[in-house]
């Protein structure tokens, strides 16, 4: 009978600790930290979001992981640069791979869509390339909804900002230039971008806007397009391009259009972009984030880039901004959650992200920051606030954080480098040769 009664005890302790770990298990508990990637899978904008991550990841583990010694691994949904497909692709990051983080290297259309997922599932999320203002004044009007929601790239408030001064300084002062027409794309970014220079370049650069065109992301022949922004009597065209842009780079200069074009222009971001335009990009100027193509770096960063391109053949050969923001803002990202006990309580991960602050220097001065702005600090320049969202600044010396964006420039000998601000320039800004 004792026999029979331990044996009975034994199978019941046995049992019970099956059922228990099953619990565990279902309950979320996870030997392991699980990432999801949501971008383009077939982007430079995508795939540098996601080697950043990658790489981040793989020294995480390498020096024995997260949350007590629990590996991260990566898992990627892909948005194919659509809405309806960002949607459906953060719904299966939540539902099926049940991720704890999310990193995405949406294009700001995609963002939008996949963010009221977001707030239903609560799932602590950085974004790397979306710079939509929209969203930060969201985090403005719903600090907990949208607490779990970092963006880790100046808003394009800050990056528009800034241009203006560019504009002032440089198209105006040095150039001459008194009057614009700006060219758009009709996606969110482009008409944020829109009426954020619409508003500012008369009033604080004095240069009038003569027309505004907004094409389809699709077009393929913009002949008829640039004829339009010459008869509008403009001295200079300011493209606003996020998607294809290299389509409509490439038309400009085979079309030698007499008119200077600078604005933003994403395709010229990459160091492909030469090749991709065919050698015909020469004279074309947008702003970036930084670290940019012909942006000097620091030794931090500089590093790497050398163990990007020793692991990665294929392009983008040169990460994006966002592969940087990717990799430092993943670690970043895990030393809030070792703070905060997990992922699970997003509020207290957003409280320990925004604690999160880390200086670059290069030559002994500030080079590069990746911080947040926090609830309620007010950015001097604009007079308003930018929380959760990354840390910039929009006047020189630049000693408390980097320019929120730098004007960079391809030459046509196939050259580039940084024209504005003087500060972190290396190359003067020129007109290309066949305007007068």
């Amino acid at each position: 009978m004792p026999d029979i009664k331990g044996g009975y005890n034994m199978n019941i302790t046995r049992a019970f600790l099956s059922a228990a770990v099953a619990v565990a298990l279902g309950s979320g508990a996870h030997a392991e930290v699980k990432v999801g990637f949501i971008g383009s899978l077939s982007s430079d904008t995508g795939l540098s979001t996601l080697r950043g991550a990658e790489m981040a990841i793989e020294e995480l583990n390498a020096a024995g992981g997260v949350l007590g010694g629990q590996k991260i691994t990566l898992v990627t949904a892909d948005t194919g640069e659509d809405v309806t497909e960002g949607i459906k692709a953060y719904e299966y990051l939540a539902e099926t791979e049940e991720v704890d983080f999310v990193i995405s290297g949406s294009i700001d259309d995609v963002s939008l869509g996949w963010l009221p997922r977001m707030q239903e599932y609560r799932i602590p999320t950085l974004d790397t390339w979306t710079s939509y203002i929209g969203i930060i004044d969201m985090v403005v009007e719903d600090p907990e909804g949208m607490a779990p929601y970092f963006m880790n790239i100046a808003s394009d408030e800050a990056l528009a900002t800034l241009y203006i001064n560019f504009g002032a300084d440089v198209l105006k002062a040095k150039m001459g230039f008194e009057s614009v027409v700006i060219l758009a794309e009709d996606t969110a970014f482009g008409g944020a971008i829109t009426g954020l220079v619409t508003d500012a370049l008369a009033p604080v650069a004095g240069i009038a806007v003569n027309d505004i065109i907004t094409y389809d992301i699709n077009t393929v022949d913009f002949a008829p397009i640039f004829a339009k922004a010459k008869a509008s009597g403009a001295d200079f065209i300011y493209l606003v391009s996020s998607v294809n842009s290299q389509v409509v780079s490439s038309q400009y200069v085979k079309l030698q259009v007499p008119m200077v074009m600078t604005g933003i222009n994403v395709a010229a971001l990459g160091i492909e972009y030469w090749e991709d335009t065919g050698g015909a990009g020469g004279g074309i100027s947008t702003l970036s984030p930084v670290p940019s193509v012909g942006f000097p770096l620091d030794p931090v960063s500089a590093d790497f880039v050398e163990r990007y391109q020793g692991k990665y053949s294929t392009r983008p050969k040169v990460p994006h901004f966002n592969g940087f923001n990717a990799y430092h803002g993943l670690k970043q990202a895990m030393a809030a959650a070792e703070e905060a006990g997990g992922f699970d309580d997003a509020s207290a991960w957003s409280r320990a992200m925004l604690g999160q602050d880390m200086i670059l220097e290069k030559d002994g001065k500030l080079w590069l920051r990746y911080g947040f702005w926090q609830h309620g600090e007010v950015e001097p320049v604009t007079g308003r606030t930018y929380p959760q969202n990354a840390r910039f600044d929009l006047e020189p010396p630049f000693d408390t954080a980097q320019p929120s964006m730098v004007v960079i420039q391809w030459q046509e000998d196939g050259s580039v480098g940084v024209v504005y601000p003087p500060e972190y320039a290396n190359m003067e800004f020129t007109v290309p040769s066949w305007v007068r």
